[in-house]
């Protein structure tokens, strides 16, 4: 395996990342982190080295929504806190289009958690992705915000009282106030709270444009309401496989090499889409 640190020029701040590739690569994989997370951490960390075993280049690259707060070469704040739903589909189709022009193949997109929702979304878009995995992708749409408040998230029972506040920050023009939530990383911005709970894209829409090949995994004891594993197989225009993990939770610690197994020898067997 080589890797290689790349930079994916956007019309702001660059896309930070990795390209892991292989001699005599039989395909391409682009991940798709969770919210606040980056290209070196989380459930998809152990990809790159288990799927270029299986001859598949890997590309791991930050959105500009990475970690929960980040700077650059000045003091101005970046990062999760500030994620909007456009700028991450418009980072994951830069990825996309950077890793084509590298490779010459159109990858299968790879997604946890938020990065899972926006692959359902990226993939609906592009009918030619090979394939699809999801890991514990949530639900979107205009429930989340609700169905998230009900775990605890996104400030629990005070998301009417967030959501009031954050558009009265918006309409003064400080979109970029952050705020205090618990139960989300604890800081976010008004501008991102908003979108996070009226713009995600809805995994179950997405769901009836997609007509390749997808593997769904959830942990154990992940509520479909959130993670719709089952409402989605349903819905898919293609062939969907599920999969739940006993004793797994949703950050997939302790499972990280057997799901990148699991996932690398379901894209052996399965019967790849050619667009």
């Amino acid at each position: 395996m080589r890797t290689e640190l790349i930079s994916i020029p956007t019309p702001a701040q660059p896309l930070d990342g990795a390209f892991y590739s292989t001699a005599d690569a039989g395909g391409s994989v682009q991940l798709f982190h969770g919210a606040t997370m980056n290209f070196h951490v989380g459930p998809r960390d152990s990809y790159p080295r288990v799927l270029t075993e299986r001859r598949w280049n890997c590309l791991a690259y930050n959105r500009r929504a990475h970690d929960v707060l980040s700077t650059r070469a000045s003091r101005d704040p970046e990062g999760g806190a500030h994620e909007t739903n456009a700028t991450s589909l418009e980072d994951d189709e830069l990825a996309r289009a950077w890793l084509i022009e590298r490779t010459g193949q159109v990858p299968v997109a790879i997604g946890h958690s938020h990065g899972g929702m926006l692959a359902a979304a990226h993939v609906a878009a592009h009918p030619d992705t090979p394939a699809l995995v999801l890991m514990s992708a949530h639900r979107g749409g205009k429930d989340i915000g609700p169905l998230a408040a009900v775990g605890g998230l996104l400030a629990g029972d005070r998301t009417d009282e967030m959501l009031a506040e954050a558009r009265v920050l918006v309409a003064q023009g400080r979109g970029d106030q952050l705020m205090l939530t618990e139960g989300w990383w604890n800081v976010i911005s008004a501008a991102s709270y908003i979108d996070f709970n009226t713009n995600c894209p809805d995994v179950i829409e997405s769901a009836a444009r997609i007509t390749c090949p997808v593997l769904y995994i959830v942990g154990e004891g992940e509520p479909e309401a959130r993670y719709p594993m089952t409402a989605f197989a349903e819905a898919c225009a293609g062939p969907v496989e599920t999969l739940r993990i006993p004793e797994c939770g949703h950050f997939y610690a302790g499972f990280e090499d057997q799901v990148a197994r699991t996932v690398a020898g379901w894209l052996d067997g399965a019967e790849l889409a050619t667009g």
